[in-house]
Order: structure tokens, then sequence, then C-alpha cells
């Protein structure tokens, strides 16, 4: 690991990963009928739409995308900011009987799922609710774990990861660092 970290998915990487997370997200679910793919804010939302426009490419059907903002349901928020930065959620659809994909960019400790599966049954009551991560960490806190995972990295206390996304920062790629301290 050099002082810039070391990249464990680069950008043609990434693309790889999501299209066989796709592939797999259409076989588990059997096609994609009632498939819904909701993404967390901030880096689940990219991927979320990635995932949408892959799954049209293989289906020839563009399923709904939403948008998840978890700040008011996470267990630390008052630990965040003295006034949290609230942004907007975006499910213009119901998802009452929907087969949900819950999209995000990194699974660690369990904690935002936790959140994001509390803020989704505040719109509804979907039919099933299945976890699509790029990067899966490990070290669990929480007994939750993804249905779809685009690379399991094992990563120490003292190392993070950092995905970095064309649509925010203008390149794909999963880089691990050591934390500063």
């Amino acid at each position: 690991m050099n002082s810039m970290g070391k990249i464990v998915l680069d950008a043609r990487e990434m693309d790889w990963a999501l299209t066989r997370m796709s592939h797999e997200i259409i076989e588990k679910n059997k096609g994609v009928r009632e498939l819904v793919l909701i993404g967390i804010r901030t880096g689940g939302v990219p991927l979320a739409e990635r995932l949408q426009q892959r799954i049209a490419s293989i289906e020839g059907v563009m399923i709904p995308v939403g948008i998840l903002d978890i700040t008011l349901y996470r267990d630390d928020w008052s630990t965040l900011s003295q006034h949290p930065i609230i942004k907007k959620t975006d499910i213009l659809f119901s998802i009452d009987n929907k087969s949900i994909i819950l999209v995000d960019d990194v699974i660690y400790t369990g904690r935002t799922v936790r959140a994001a599966l509390d803020a989704l049954i505040d719109f509804g009551r979907p039919k099933k609710i299945q976890l699509a991560v790029l990067i899966d960490r490990g070290r669990r806190e929480l007994p939750i774990q993804p249905d779809f995972v685009g690379l399991s990295v094992k990563t120490s206390a003292d190392e993070r990861i950092d995905v970095f996304l064309t649509e925010i920062v203008g390149r794909d790629e999963v880089v691990m660092t050591k934390k500063a301290g």
C-alpha cells in the first residue's frame, strides 16, 4: 500500500462487477417483474442508476430507481453534527408488494443498512428487500449481509475504503488506505 492507498477496483473492474451483479439480480429474482432499485445517498444512488441501465440492456425493461436519504434514521445522527444536512428522499412510486434492491457503495458495520430499512418501512410494505453493495469490507456489528456483492475486501479497523464515482468526483475507483492517526 503506497501513501495514496491500494486500488482494489479500477474503472474497468467496477464495470465488470456491476454487470455481474445485474445478471445475479435478474437471475435471483427470476426477471424484473415488480423489481425496483433504491439507492442510499450518496454513493448508492449512481450505483443504482448504473444497475438500472445494465438491467435495461439485458432485459429491455427500465425498472424504477428511487433515492433514499437516511440521515435522520441513523443511530449516530446526533453525534454527526448539531445541524445534520438532510437531503431529499425521492421515491416516486409505491414500494408496497415490490421487490426492492437496496443499493449502497460499501457495507461495513451494517448500521447504514439498518437505518435504510427503518426508512423504507416508513414508505410502505415491500414484498422483500435485498441488498446490493459494490464493496463488502466485513467487520459487521449487526447481523446484516448483502445479497449481491461486487467485491469482498477484508479490512482491519485501521483501514478505510473510499469509493470514487464518476458522477460524484469524476473518476471510478475503489481505494483502501490506512486511517490517519
